[in-house]
């Protein structure tokens, strides 16, 4: 029930970036780092993590990713603000759908890892969606391609660190925390900043967004404490299917190119995510753990 409330909340996420679409998608950025960290806090004194922060500032490599992978979330929260605010959320629920078929490809690019003929199939018809989109589009889907490159590279940089998840994003907000104080700081002197001169309730809804932020992935953490990688795998399709039903609702035009586009991108999944359930069933039990 856990991971099934994360991957909703997820998924509707988009509907808070239009409550806030006065607000430009940096200070909305700003805002999501700088109220997560208290956020992020509490959760961790709560959950008794501190230990672990601990640790990590103690360690200079550890502290080195996970100032990469600040680096690379943050940019992909600001793809994800600015492509809602400008109703680009079918191309923001794509980027997510494309996100598993990305790690293939960078484990088979860095890794050198041998794919299975599924995935083949998986990633080929993939390629040819986003091909089609492009061509018949008239536009290359940035948004969609960013969101899942820059959303791969962060999760591969956080498997090189041995931290909860919880603790990493705490310290990853920590350390962008200094820059994003400075520019609210900044806007605020400069009467620019909606947080400030904004209506109360706008800024009430910029302060939410540390917890929304912050609570999906707690929710998310202990459900991957009990539930297999193959559930986690098919469930992680709930968010961007989700999305691309608020982009609809939001009266985003859906093309005859976006639909083949989606029909390839589906059918990719489904044989992905089929493949990646027999592989699972395969293996014998064990007890998945998200390391939060």
């Amino acid at each position: 029930m856990t991971a099934l409330i994360a991957y909703v909340m997820w998924g509707v996420f988009p509907i808070y970036f239009k409550l806030v679409q006065s607000v430009p998608p940096t200070e909305v950025l700003v805002h999501r780092i700088v109220w997560a960290v208290p956020f992020g806090a509490l959760i961790l004194h709560v959950r008794k993590q501190w230990p672990e922060v601990r640790a990590a500032f103690g360690s200079p490599s550890t502290l080195f990713w996970l100032a990469l992978a600040a680096l690379f979330i943050s940019a992909n929260w600001f793809i994800y603000i600015w492509a809602v605010q400008q109703d680009e959320v079918l191309q923001a629920s794509l980027g997510y759908y494309i996100n598993p078929l990305m790690y293939v490809l960078v484990g088979v690019v860095f890794l050198k890892e041998r794919l299975r003929r599924p995935q083949v199939i998986s990633v080929l018809l993939a390629a040819i969606g986003v091909s089609y989109l492009t061509i018949k589009g008239g536009q290359f889907p940035f948004v969609a391609v960013s969101l899942a490159l820059l959303f791969t590279l962060y999760g591969v940089i956080r498997k090189q660190v041995a931290i909860g998840a919880m603790p990493g994003l705490f310290i990853e907000t920590l350390l962008l925390f200094p820059f994003a104080l400075a520019w609210l700081g900044w806007l605020t002197l400069l009467q620019q900043a909606e947080f400030a001169h904004g209506a109360p309730s706008t800024s009430l809804l910029l302060v939410l967004a540390g917890p929304l932020t912050v609570v999906p992935l707690l929710l998310f953490a202990i459900a991957a404490r009990r539930l297999t990688l193959t559930v986690i795998g098919f469930m992680q399709f709930i968010a961007p299917t989700l999305q691309f039903i608020v982009g609809i609702y939001y009266g985003e035009h859906l093309t005859a190119a976006h639909l083949v586009c989606f029909a390839c991108i589906w059918a990719a999944v489904a044989i992905f995510s089929v493949d990646a359930f027999y592989q699972q069933k395969r293996k014998p039990p064990r007890i998945e753990s998200a390391g939060a």
